[in-house]
């Protein structure tokens, strides 16, 4: 495993983490990826650590609480061994939104209850709306009280957009997460992750596998009825999988889909981790494995971003054609 500074934070965490909202299960609506088992998360965590794996994150609205509760039997008499990043601002199952200070001392109390831990290494925000009249140093008041107090080491956002990234960071943050992948280049685009890394702020990276299309070929019509990736439109799914297509196309190495994509992500600068969703041992060992094959050459990151700037994807339900990088 590889391990690397959280921004300016003091922790290290391993390149990989392990993205937990899979594991909570089905939720009201489609906000899940269907039906879990729980012995088969609890082995997928348990390989995990013994991979290296010391980055978990989750949040109090995933399986309504259910993937803390699932940390906290993976680690009991193991806390000292991993960095634990929760969140807050969902009320319930992610049908409204609150980050009043009462909410989040409430939410930081329960997360810490339902993990059994006396601290969260990071606690962050839960997607909160940043508009342009949106105090971003008010917003983060909540959590600088806690970490005044103990309670969380350490205060991030995880951002609706990277659009919004470049606020937090001149907020002074201490880490940020955000959406990047193959299909989703804007925060390399927009200079996000060159100026995270000026600034000293943290970046954790979900959706490296972009909801698992970037892992391989996927049968769109079998997804069960409460996953999220079955509500999607037809439309977006086809672009999705097309994508992915073309991106794997470029592999010169012996390499599988998904560790293509991870180790594109964990060649971009600043990337102190990534948040891959896993819920079997196959995925961890599969995703850990990218840190042993052959890194990408020049030519297939050339060649990624040449088809990246080339192709219309859809981005959080927007169509667009994306340009050549811009400066920070």
């Amino acid at each position: 495993m590889e391990y690397r500074a959280l921004g300016r934070t003091g922790l290290r965490v391993s390149a990989i983490g392990f993205g937990t909202w899979g594991i909570g299960g089905v939720t009201a609506g489609q906000l899940s990826y269907g039906p879990t088992d729980d012995a088969e998360s609890l082995r997928a965590l348990a390989a995990a650590l013994d991979a290296g794996i010391t980055f978990y994150g989750t949040a109090g609205v995933y399986g309504d609480g259910h993937s803390e509760r699932l940390l906290a039997r993976a680690f009991a008499g193991k806390r000292d061994r991993v960095v634990i990043a929760s969140k807050a601002g969902y009320t319930e199952n992610f049908a409204r939104q609150d980050f009043s200070f009462g909410h989040v001392v409430k939410s930081v109390e329960r997360s810490l209850r339902r993990l059994r831990t006396d601290y969260l290494d990071l606690y962050q925000l839960h997607s909160p709306p940043l508009t342009p009249d949106t105090d971003v140093d008010e917003l983060l008041w909540p959590l600088r009280a806690l970490a005044r107090q103990g309670k969380v080491r350490s205060c991030g956002i995880s951002l609706r957009s990277p659009e919004d990234a470049l606020r937090a960071i001149a907020c002074g943050v201490d880490a940020i997460q955000i959406n990047f992948n193959l299909m989703d280049q804007r925060a390399r685009t927009l200079g996000v992750l060159a100026a995270a890394a000026r600034g000293g702020t943290g970046v954790i990276v979900r959706t490296p596998l972009a909801s698992g299309f970037l892992s391989g070929p996927l049968d769109t019509a079998a997804f069960h009825p409460r996953d999220h990736r079955a509500a999607r439109p037809a439309d977006q799914l086809e672009r999705w999988t097309a994508g992915a297509a073309r991106f794997a196309a470029l592999n010169e190495a012996s390499r599988t889909p998904a560790q293509l994509a991870l180790q594109y992500c964990l060649a971009a600068e600043g990337v102190s981790t990534i948040v891959p969703g896993m819920m079997r041992v196959s995925e961890v060992e599969e995703n850990v494995g990218a840190l042993g094959a052959a890194r990408l050459t020049d030519r297939e990151l050339y060649a990624i971003e040449d088809v990246y700037e080339s192709h219309e994807f859809i981005v959080q339900g927007k169509t667009f054609r994306v340009g050549p990088a811009t400066s920070p």
